[in-house]
């Protein structure tokens, strides 16, 4: 038989099946999940926990549509042991079935499908080279004085930021050894959603920074502190999470908190003053078991887990799914919406919850039973004039998280007043240039509602000039999420399209593919074949517009890789500052570069 699982990882902390760390695999579309089988890995299980001395803990099975989710608790100092615990019980269990427990788990070093008595002798020798007795002590430490604990494969940290201290996990201290009086934990909120994540956390960062707090945060682009990079790269994963809450000078941190890493790791922290769900809508189908929205809403809403019981859990009441999935949260919620007297947050108001949302075109924030104005939606740059609707939606997200962490309205107010006014304020999302009467955005949107989003603020269909756009995405979206893309694409009848490949996201697919797909999703909804280019080079394709454009054109620019958004927004710099109008050349492209 073909290999019984697809995946095997471990969960870190806590996460979408459960609340604490623990082991998940997923299951072989063919491997067999009838009731029997499941039965005995869920026996399996319970076998290895008594062989290896693990405490009872939660075992869950997820039947969904492309074959099931099986995960179950183990100890965190063990969790590698925990991942082969968990593929000897299932493979064996399939074994059992199909007579035949596959080439790959006869080979060495895997425990035996078929005789359990060698499979536990092998996996009482993995737990035991992998137990840490002095981590499990230092965290229960920790946990003790209501301190955060923080650990990978090689730190163990306790507090956070300017509150903290790491050692290596082979070298730990004693817990008399250490001194708990300089330490102690920092106001921290995570980020996640659909779209609006890195929008959002750098919000809430200028927030707490306009506070007077030196602030750590992560995003997509990068681990930040006080605005200056530290780490480049997608750091929207527990990685960056601890990045981020280790900077030894922070007295705040904010988090973007992706799809990906909860369901890879789970929550890298504990405890948050404030958790952000901006949306839910179709993305990432397909993996780990989610396929559809309400699968990725409680992906989502895993980050619910790490809110302080005196924290809030900010959820957009403008999302029916969210409304519906967060209610049942036994968490304190704050509710925005972009209108204030929306009948949802005119009931939680009455009963004393906190709210933010639009009223006579002002944004009002309901904390601690008292209204404040935080000012004219239309005067804050990041509003575009009050038509970027989702960033109106992320700016009353930031302002619940932010006053969760303690930051006053005033201080609220004169950030929004501020933030976006520059081109490096909230880079790669609705970065703006003007040549003369031709218009160049620059976004990171990426998926239909995004993409709607952004070609709507910025008056796409609305205007005289053409339009043109340029058009990719990862490779490890499913065809019909391409295809979702480029309809919503067409449906703004731009006159040109330029399809792109994301230099280190294809992710299995051949170069070009994604823009054969999407290509002929374009062709079928009204977009004339003359009108569609391909450069596979974001750099190129960015280019490609700045050449085809006149006056009054509107140029749609959705950068996505790092390195080729920075080269574009140097030349778009560059062109500014020497007065390039359209129809003029640009410069060679080695003199792009920043």
């Amino acid at each position: 038989m073909a290999d019984a699982f697809e995946d095997s990882r471990r969960l870190t902390g806590g996460n979408v099946y459960f609340a604490g760390p623990g082991a998940a695999l997923e299951a072989a579309a063919g491997a067999a999940a009838d009731a029997a089988t499941l039965a005995r890995w869920a026996g399996n299980i319970a076998a290895a926990r008594a062989a290896l001395g693990w405490p009872v803990g939660a075992v869950l099975v997820r039947p969904h549509a492309s074959g099931a989710s099986l995960a179950f608790e183990a100890p965190f100092d063990q969790l590698y042991a925990a991942t082969e615990v968990n593929e000897w019980a299932w493979t064996a269990a399939v074994a059992s079935t199909s007579g035949d427990p596959g080439a790959a788990y006869l080979a060495p070093g895997h425990a035996a499908c078929r005789d359990a008595d060698s499979a536990l002798h092998t996996l009482r020798a993995v737990a035991a080279a992998e137990a840490n007795p002095a981590l499990v002590a230092l965290r229960a430490a920790a946990h003790a004085r209501g301190l955060p604990f923080l650990f990978d494969d090689d730190e163990a940290t306790v507090g956070a930021g300017r509150g903290a201290a790491t050692w290596p996990v082979h070298a730990l201290p004693a817990a008399d050894a250490v001194d708990w009086a300089a330490l102690h934990d920092i106001p921290s909120a995570l980020v996640t959603g659909s779209n609006g994540k890195t929008t959002t956390v750098r919000l809430v960062a200028a927030m707490t920074r306009a506070h007077g707090w030196p602030t750590a945060h992560s995003c997509t682009d990068g681990v930040f502190f006080d605005g200056v990079e530290l780490e480049s790269g997608d750091y929207s994963g527990p990685t960056g999470a601890r990045t981020a809450l280790r900077q030894p000078h922070a007295e705040a941190a904010v988090l973007e908190t992706a799809r990906g890493g909860l369901l890879r790791r789970g929550l890298a922290v504990e405890r948050v003053r404030a958790a952000v769900v901006t949306n839910v809508s179709e993305d990432h189908f397909g993996e780990y078991g989610v396929h559809g929205l309400a699968d990725l809403a409680r992906v989502k809403l895993t980050v619910a887990r790490a809110v302080a019981d005196d924290g809030l859990l900010v959820l957009n009441a403008d999302d029916a799914l969210l409304r519906e999935l967060g209610a049942a949260s036994d968490r304190s919620l704050g509710w925005f919406a972009l209108d204030a007297e929306a009948p949802w947050l005119v009931a939680h108001r009455a009963h004393g919850g906190a709210t933010c949302g639009v009223r006579a075109g002002r944004l009002q924030l309901h904390w601690q039973g008292e209204d404040h104005d935080l000012g004219a939606v239309a005067d804050m740059p990041l509003a575009l004039g009050g038509r970027a609707t989702y960033n109106v939606a992320n700016i009353a997200a930031a302002s619940l998280a932010a006053s969760a962490m303690g930051v006053p309205p005033a201080t609220i107010a004169g950030a929004l007043a501020r933030f976006g006014a520059g081109t490096g304020d909230n880079p790669g999302r609705l970065q703006h240039w003007r040549f003369d009467t031709l218009d160049v955005f620059v976004d990171y949107a990426h998926n239909p509602d995004g993409l709607h989003g952004f070609l709507r603020a910025i008056g796409a269909g609305e205007r005289g000039g053409r339009l043109a756009l340029i058009l990719g995405h990862a490779g490890n979206r499913e065809d019909a999420d391409l295809r979702a893309v480029a309809a919503t694409a067409a449906a703004y009848r731009p006159e040109l399209v330029v399809l792109k490949d994301i230099g280190g996201y294809e992710r299995g697919r051949a170069a070009g593919e994604v823009a054969g797909i999407m290509r002929a999703t374009l062709l079928a909804s009204g977009v004339g074949a003359d009108a569609i280019e391909t450069r596979l080079d974001e750099v190129e394709a960015a280019r490609r517009p700045l050449e085809w454009a006149r006056a009054g054109d509107l140029l749609a620019l959705p950068v996505h890789e790092l390195s080729a958004r920075a080269t574009v927004v140097h030349l778009l710099d560059a062109l500014q500052a020497q007065g390039w109008r359209p129809g003029e050349p640009l410069p060679p492209i080695q003199d792009d570069m920043p």
